[in-house]
């Protein structure tokens, strides 16, 4: 049997499930089940006849699985929420959760190399059954595709000198962790922001790896396909081009563009907004510092 693998405390706990407005016989989506800390409160506000499904990718989070006869863990990729819905009979839901991002659990084990503070292989996958890692990303990447790694994925302005940087480096040995990275990237780290900048390369290639950007829209597609009228969508975001691509889904159902008008310049909105932007209190920010970028937006499918 799995050991229980310790997770902080959810951001926005409360915010995020108020936002879904639980029905106590409602079926519920938790699509980033982590620890399980949002899927114990949604089901603390179900009903014996409510349902819960919960996704998570990461092999670390199956020993979390809640033990209650209204729960079902699936072991897969929010990507795949409609199809995986299906598989067990769902074709519509009353709300969804996702509280984006990489867990305080990934970013606490040093091995997994999502994190700045440790030494660590090159890795970043959320789920180990995936070929590409941060390795592969450095080491076989091209120039014009590390830059744009780092331009689209980091909003790095010196995006094409650290991929130069890189690419010349290692041409001499392969990059293996973080150090190295580290090394190879020196220049480019000034101490005063060193922090800043590093976290930016990083989150840069770990969206690559993960394809965060391209799974959130999928998600989202589908969601709005799940999600049955009047249905909620709770979305926990902590980097600007997450938020971006959920406040413009959530407002016309698009992520770039308008879209069309009728004669009367009227178009029809997916969803409504339930609140303005939610962000954490001084309180919160000061107990679990992951927190502290955390934006949340709730809305209802019409």
């Amino acid at each position: 049997m799995m050991a229980k693998m310790e997770y902080h405390n959810p951001v926005l706990l409360k915010e995020t499930v108020d936002g879904l407005n639980i029905k106590p016989d409602g079926v519920y989506v938790d699509v980033t089940f982590g620890g399980g800390g949002h899927s114990k409160e949604i089901l603390s506000r179900l009903g014996e006849n409510g349902k819960l499904f919960a996704f998570d990718q990461d092999e670390d989070a199956h020993a979390n699985a809640l033990k209650d006869e209204r729960f079902v863990l699936i072991l897969e990729n929010f990507r795949f929420i409609k199809r995986f819905l299906r598989f067990h009979g769902v074709k519509q839901v009353d709300g969804i959760l996702a509280d984006l991002g990489v867990s305080s659990h990934q970013f606490d084990v040093p091995e997994r190399g999502f994190s700045t503070r440790f030494e660590a292989e090159l890795d970043m996958r959320m789920s180990k059954k995936n070929e590409l890692n941060a390795y592969v990303v450095v080491n076989e990447y091209d120039e014009a595709e590390l830059k744009r790694v780092f331009y689209d994925f980091g909003e790095l302005k010196n995006a094409g000198a650290l991929a130069n940087t890189i690419v010349s480096a290692r041409r001499s040995h392969p990059i293996k962790n973080s150090e190295q990275l580290k090394q190879v990237l020196a220049k480019f780290l000034p101490a005063h922001k060193s922090n800043k900048i590093l976290a930016q390369i990083y989150q840069a290639i770990r969206i690559e790896v993960n394809q965060e950007i391209e799974v959130l829209k999928e998600f989202l597609v589908q969601s709005l396909e799940v999600l049955k009228t009047g249905g909620r969508l709770s979305i926990i975001s902590y980097h600007s081009l997450e938020d971006r691509l959920v406040k413009r889904f959530m407002r016309n159902g698009m992520f770039e563009g308008e879209p069309e008008r009728d004669v009367f310049g009227n178009f029809e909105v997916p969803f409504r907004s339930i609140e303005k932007l939610i962000v954490p209190t001084d309180e919160e920010i000061a107990v679990n510092n992951r927190a502290r970028s955390a934006k949340l937006r709730v809305a209802e499918k019409l």
